[in-house]
């Protein structure tokens, strides 16, 4: 439950930082809200695997957008950027951690994650900012590549079951 609650505040505080601040805010955002969120959509990907993954997923993304609004209407731009990145990351993400089977944790995770952050670093921008903004797209996925790598170390050191190897 926690990993949960965490993942869709993630999301949330991101959206609503950017919508307050702008575009100058997201690379942190990257580094330190989506690299946990990469991180931790690929626990709840262990956690649910066969079990209903992507209704489950697609909730928290639509739950963590519509909370963005209720808390800021004005932010209404941004949470549904957030949404349609956060879906189409999520479907890359989903591909490569499962053709990476079989590959310890961190090896799924992380080259889950360069995938996801990528397609997310795209898409985000260029719909919330209302364009293709390249120096943006760049530091977002350099931050959220890098954020998603150290976050999920530290979820894999947190983990009681990372006796299988890293």
């Amino acid at each position: 439950m926690l990993t949960i609650a965490l993942y869709v505040a993630a999301i949330v505080a991101a959206n609503l930082t950017v919508a307050a601040f702008g575009p100058w805010v997201s690379p942190i955002n990257a580094f330190l809200l989506i690299g946990l969120d990469l991180a931790l959509r690929d626990r709840l990907h262990e956690q649910w695997q066969g079990r209903r993954l992507w209704p489950r997923m697609l909730a928290l993304i639509a739950v963590a957008g519509a909370v963005s609004w209720l808390l800021n209407p004005a932010a209404g731009k941004i949470a549904l950027a957030s949404v349609v990145a956060f879906c189409a990351a999520g479907l890359v993400d989903t591909l490569v951690y499962q053709l990476l089977a079989g590959r310890p944790f961190l090896q799924r995770s992380n080259g889950s994650n360069v995938a996801a952050a990528l397609t997310d670093s795209l898409i985000f921008p260029t719909l919330a900012f209302g364009g293709l903004l390249p120096g943006i797209v760049a530091m977002q996925f350099a931050a959220k590549t890098l954020g998603g790598g150290l976050w999920s170390l530290i979820l894999w050191r947190m983990s009681p079951a990372r006796r299988t190897p890293a």
